[in-house]
């Protein structure tokens, strides 16, 4: 047995709990009301949740984010219902692209288009789901940051407004009406996104330059750390 592999397989689990919990405690934050669902609100989730994929891969990215709702669930009181299903998955889906390396996970963004339009409602309003070209268009451009946390909030919204368009009775004078809202919207989760990425980056940087620890096991990224932003000279290539 490879104790050194085990070593990093403890240390991933550590973070992992780590994550799950800050994640949890700005869970209970509120951040602003769903429209057209009530008694449902956004929270800062929203602007750390994806980039778990970032910094742990898409596979662990989506195990956090599992952990998140379902511990959510218990703290709220709320059964594991289908309202809590429609708030899994964008979240497990703005993981996995945030994560993702290739171009492969535009594909979701293409589905739900389609899916979107299909229904006599999402035809009724079919320029609403036009958004989801910018998750498509940023899987060309997961080198840049802000680009990819457009992508994975989008993609978020993208399955998100599908499963709402289908599993409840939504009209299309709503999508309508939410297609100015979205935009404010993601832009915001966007820039929270790449604002937390950044912090996360800069705060495993220093724990490892300040400390004997080996964070080679995660996929953190130094360039994004603000630390090498302040001294370009120092930044690793």
């Amino acid at each position: 047995m490879d104790l050194s592999k085990l070593k990093i397989d403890r240390r991933m689990i550590v973070f992992l709990v780590v994550f799950s919990v800050l994640a949890v405690l700005l869970s209970q934050i509120q951040f602003s009301p769903i429209l057209g669902v009530n008694s449902q609100s956004f929270t800062m989730f929203q602007f750390i949740g994806p980039i778990a994929g970032g910094i742990m891969g898409s596979g662990l990215g989506v195990v956090s984010v599992l952990f998140v709702q379902i511990i959510n669930s218990f703290i709220s009181g709320k059964s594991l219902d289908l309202m809590a299903f429609v708030f899994f998955l964008p979240a497990v889906f703005a993981a996995i692209y945030f994560g993702a390396k290739g171009k492969m996970s535009a594909i979701v963004a293409a589905v739900c288009m389609i899916a979107f339009w299909l229904s006599p409602v999402g035809g009724a309003a079919w320029f609403y789901p036009l958004y989801w070209l910018i998750p498509i268009a940023a899987s060309f451009f997961k080198q840049n940051i802000f680009a990819r946390s457009l992508g994975a909030t989008f993609t978020a919204h993208a399955v998100g407004s599908v499963l709402f368009l289908y599993a409840f009775n939504i009209p299309a004078a709503t999508w309508i009406m939410l297609v100015p809202i979205v935009a404010v919207e993601r832009l915001t989760f966007a820039s929270g996104i790449t604002i937390s990425y950044y912090a996360v980056n800069t705060i495993l940087d220093l724990v490892e330059s300040k400390t004997r620890i080996n964070l080679g096991f995660l996929n953190f990224e130094r360039k994004y750390s603000v630390v090498r932003v302040m001294a370009p000279a120092e930044r690793e290539e």
